[in-house]
């Protein structure tokens, strides 16, 4: 269900700070940090090579990781990373340190499925995404690889909502308290002629 988990080496760090960053980047390595876990966070350098690559081919943030850290493997989440923008190479990355039963916070993409055979469309609707992604709670090692939202029998004015949404068990959506929006199907700018709308009936 979701992506093949990967490998990567690192080396902690002793030194800490932007001196030694740079220092770093020139050895094309970059500062990370692994974090949570109510453990001390830890410091360590990666290959910068390996993290962009992965970062590139995606599914980077929901996929669970494992660092060896000097021969000790630890489970990992990516939470947050940054690119340097001229030179779009990674320059920091955050980690969380999970564990069989850890919740995480993620963000998993929606995809829409069935267009033909929604009658709004048919009729010249515009399918008008109003989230591209969900954030959700779900356990750390079975986080969904996407959401499936399905357009069957969708008319002009309707839409989808997260209720309509199967979500794998254990996950839940952040949003509790409203029954959000997740894509609507609109009219075209043009308005609809009468014509189609009779041959669609």
């Amino acid at each position: 269900m979701s992506h093949a988990t990967y490998e990567l080496k690192a080396e902690t760090r002793e030194r800490v700070g932007k001196g030694s960053s740079r220092e770093l980047r020139r050895n094309g390595l970059i500062p990370a940090v692994i974090y949570g876990d109510k453990q001390a966070p830890i410091s360590i350098a990666l290959s910068t090579k390996e993290v962009t690559q992965k970062i590139h081919a995606g599914g980077f943030m929901t996929t669970v990781a494992t660092i060896d850290v000097n021969g000790e493997k630890i489970s990992v989440l990516p939470k947050d990373y940054q690119l340097d923008p001229v030179r779009d190479f990674t320059m920091h990355v955050d980690f969380l340190r999970v564990s069989g039963n850890t919740r995480v916070t993620v963000e998993v993409p929606v995809h829409f499925v069935n267009e033909e055979k929604s009658p709004g469309i048919k009729v010249g609707g515009v399918l008008n995404i109003v989230r591209h992604e969900v954030e959700v709670y779900c356990p750390a090692n079975d986080i969904p690889e996407f959401l499936t939202a399905d357009l069957t029998g969708l008319k002009i004015g309707e839409g989808i909502h997260i209720s309509h949404i199967t979500l794998p068990s254990g996950v839940s959506p952040v949003i509790a308290d409203r029954d959000f929006t997740i894509a609507t199907i609109v009219a075209p700018a043009g308005g609809v002629s009468e014509e189609a709308e009779t041959t669609a009936e």
